[in-house]
């Protein structure tokens, strides 16, 4: 019985560091991706009339 309970006991602090990796992760994806800049949608040139 007792190697039941220290089994999920290790599962339920495996899941824990598993959501709270992710979520350490997301936010640092979501830091860098809000220091880059928007550039636009591709290169911008002036209309050239001929």
């Amino acid at each position: 019985m007792l190697i039941y309970m220290l089994a999920t006991a290790m599962t339920v602090a495996m899941l824990i560091a598993t959501v709270f990796g992710l979520h350490q992760e997301a936010q640092r994806i979501r830091a860098k991706a809000s220091t880059k800049r928007f550039e636009g949608f591709g290169i911008r040139r002036p209309y050239r009339h001929f």
